[in-house]
């Protein structure tokens, strides 16, 4: 496939998009994409924002699906299978919420 790459280094603004996905033999699944993108306060702040997922078989015959974003936030997977964190405590939100509106945080 083709890759749009545009760079002009004057008034530093860069696009870059890209794509890939495969399936192998055993059924594996991946597909990803990703660009440029501005991730602060000054023009030249640019980083990649990718987003993708894969998808396997497992030992046992269950098919293990993973979406997955990668940005300014971090890297985000989610899959039914994954372990989440349990709810924060009800006294710890309101802590947050306090010093959030003492301005502290």
């Amino acid at each position: 496939s083709t890759t749009p790459l545009t760079i002009c280094f004057d008034s530093i603004i860069y696009t870059f998009k890209r794509f890939n996905s495969f399936e192998s033999a055993d059924g594996t699944k991946v597909s990803e994409s990703g660009s440029q993108k501005q991730v602060g306060p000054k023009p030249e702040d640019i980083g990649t924002v990718s987003k993708g997922s894969y998808s396997y078989t497992s030992p046992d015959g269950v098919v293990l699906s993973v979406s997955w974003i990668a940005d300014e936030n971090g890297f985000q997977a989610t899959g039914d299978h994954l372990p989440t964190p349990p709810p924060m405590p009800e006294h710890v939100v309101k802590m947050l919420a306090d010093l959030k509106a003492a301005g502290v945080l």
